[in-house]
């Protein structure tokens, strides 16, 4: 009976004691699973280090250079889906709930809105003006300082405190009365404020008597449209374009418009061409649903982003879409290749059914009984006549 020993590691010694405990159990948990005490059958194995207790230690524990910084609280970004009027965003509809942000909505004053001002008939501020102006002449006959043909008013003592009074009256009643006159014309509007302060819109038309003393602000509020020069864009697959772009808008919150903003023309322009970076342009021959996917696309975005400021957008459309001069060239001898290739696969396929219908309608009539030798010759002659005959005939 011969019996093998298995190899003993070099860095394991030959003979490994093992220490038996008083109560005479197992030792670091080796147990006897169901078998006899004292049988090799159920025993684990010992473990090597006896000397000392060993716990585990996690790994990333081991490769750790440095304490990791305390987290952040991070707050979710408002995402600019449906605006209200006064630019907020409806509860639910802003919060961050695992989807990625696509813009944010600027903050604009939420007392910043657009209301009506108090204004007067202009008839009002007609007769307050005649009325001072009538006033001055009064005091001047009274005060006897009209020329001569004019009869003096008896015991006309001159110019004394009282007349200048009565001037000062009744000249600040008609500069007050003619100085407010304003005539408002259908599609302008005026902003008024008085010490920086916005003190509410004028809409009217007709003669109207505002208080002079507020500052005014014409703004044009009909339907515009902008058409801007060609900026730099590109194609879903990073093409450059070079794309002249026609913007159909009004102002929408005046307040908003003329105080939310430097320049509210000029912003509109900053974001068009913001939303051309971000939406990629249908080249040029696209077909006209990736011209109008492009078209929703960017006026949903300059509408989302100028909304805040008064401004309401009602299209924003591509009217001239060219290849930026850098890859015009290569783009064009692309598209030709196209086209070719296009031409030649349709020549092709109408030179296949023609062969096919002639071969198809000679065996069919019993002209000709070919077998599939014959057929192929007949096949391939029919082929090479039809495909000298269109291009003797051209395209």
């Amino acid at each position: 009976m011969t019996t093998t020993t298995s190899p003993i590691p070099e860095n394991v010694p030959e003979h490994i004691p093992e220490r038996v405990p008083e109560s005479g159990g197992p030792v670091d948990g080796g147990q006897v699973d169901g078998g006899p005490a004292g049988g090799a059958a159920g025993v684990r194995p010992v473990r090597l280090i006896h000397t000392e207790s060993t716990t585990e230690i996690p790994v990333h524990l081991l490769f750790r250079d440095a304490p990791e910084p305390a987290p952040v609280r991070l707050r979710p970004a408002v995402v600019a889906r449906r605006a209200d009027a006064d630019g907020k965003v409806p509860q639910g509809q802003g919060q961050g709930t695992g989807k990625r942000a696509r813009s944010v909505v600027p903050q604009v004053d939420p007392e910043l809105v657009e209301r009506p001002a108090r204004v007067l008939p202009g008839l009002v501020g007609v007769l307050a003006g005649v009325c001072g102006a009538a006033g001055c002449a009064v005091t001047s006959w009274w005060a006897g300082v009209l020329p001569p043909p004019v009869v003096q008013a008896p015991g006309a003592a001159g110019l004394g405190p009282a007349q200048w009074a009565a001037y000062a009256g009744a000249g600040a009643l008609g500069l007050i009365g003619f100085g407010g006159l304003a005539r408002g014309r259908t599609g302008r509007a005026w902003v008024l404020g008085l010490f920086g302060r916005y003190r509410g819109t004028v809409r009217r038309t007709g003669l109207m008597w505002i208080n002079p003393l507020l500052l005014r602000r014409r703004v044009d509020v009909r339907l515009r449209h902008w058409r801007g020069e060609p900026v730099r864009a590109a194609d879903r697959s990073g093409v450059a374009l070079r794309v002249a772009v026609l913007v159909v808008w009004r102002v929408r919150d005046t307040a908003r418009a003329t105080l939310g903003v430097e320049d509210h023309e000029a912003y509109l322009r900053a974001c068009v061409e913001a939303a051309l970076v971000r939406v990629p342009v249908a080249a040029p021959g696209a077909g006209k649903g990736a011209v109008e996917a492009t078209q929703d696309a960017l006026t949903r975005l300059v509408a989302a982003d100028t909304a805040p400021v008064g401004l309401e957008v009602f299209a924003v459309r591509p009217v001239r879409v060219e290849y930026a001069p850098e890859v015009a060239a290569a783009m064009h001898r692309r598209r030709i290749a196209a086209l070719d290739a296009q031409h030649r696969a349709s020549v092709l396929g109408s030179v296949v059914d023609s062969v096919e219908d002639t071969v198809t309608r000679l065996t069919m009539r019993g002209l000709v009984e070919l077998d599939d030798y014959e057929r192929k010759v007949l096949v391939k002659d029919l082929t090479v006549a039809f495909c000298a005959g269109r291009g003797e005939a051209g395209p």
